[in-house]
């Protein structure tokens, strides 16, 4: 048992004499000479920076590009409101009023006992049937007349002096439209 550690103890000494020889790192030491004698590069100078010059924007005072020409708007009122329309505000909602209309979609019809139902997607996938009488959308969108290719709503939205109806389509999707 002794004989084994001394021999273990002389292989270790010799194994880290082996790898303490100068010779070991004789090309680390030429290369950080080679570097040493190199002149110094030179580093170029970085670019002139302009300042930052502000733009004054005085258009928002000017008419938007999107809005009609004044006058259009005094020749004739596309929607005039209306003073005995308003939506009733104590009416349970329908599933389905809680999407935007364009966040809904005609999917397809179907007849069943002489009614015609019109097949609304919403963004869930989930497809509900509706008829003459139910309500679309966040406008309080009544469904007026339904046919196989669109569903006629009047949507009740607020103007700036009241409430107004506005007429929307809903119209089937077909396999070119998606």
């Amino acid at each position: 048992m002794m004989y084994i550690r001394i021999i273990a103890l002389l292989t270790s000494a010799t194994a880290l004499m082996a790898c303490s020889s100068s010779d070991s790192h004789q090309d680390l030491t030429d290369f950080i000479a080679e570097n040493k004698r190199r002149p110094p590069g030179q580093i170029k100078q970085p670019p002139i920076m302009t300042p930052y010059e502000a733009f004054g924007y005085d258009a928002y005072r000017l008419r938007s590009p999107f809005d009609p020409p004044v006058t259009a708007i005094t020749e004739q009122p596309v929607y005039a409101p209306t003073s005995n329309v308003k939506p009733d505000l104590a009416r349970q909602k329908e599933r389905l009023e809680q999407f935007d209309l364009s966040a809904l979609s005609m999917v397809g019809s179907l007849r069943k006992d002489g009614v015609l139902w019109a097949l609304v997607s919403d963004v869930d996938g989930s497809i509900e049937r509706i008829s003459s009488g139910n309500y679309l959308g966040r406008n309080h969108g009544k469904v007026v007349d339904v046919s196989e290719e669109k569903i006629e709503l009047l949507e009740i939205v607020a103007s700036g002096e009241g409430w107004i109806e506005r007429p929307n389509l809903l119209e089937l999707k077909t396999d070119e439209a998606k």
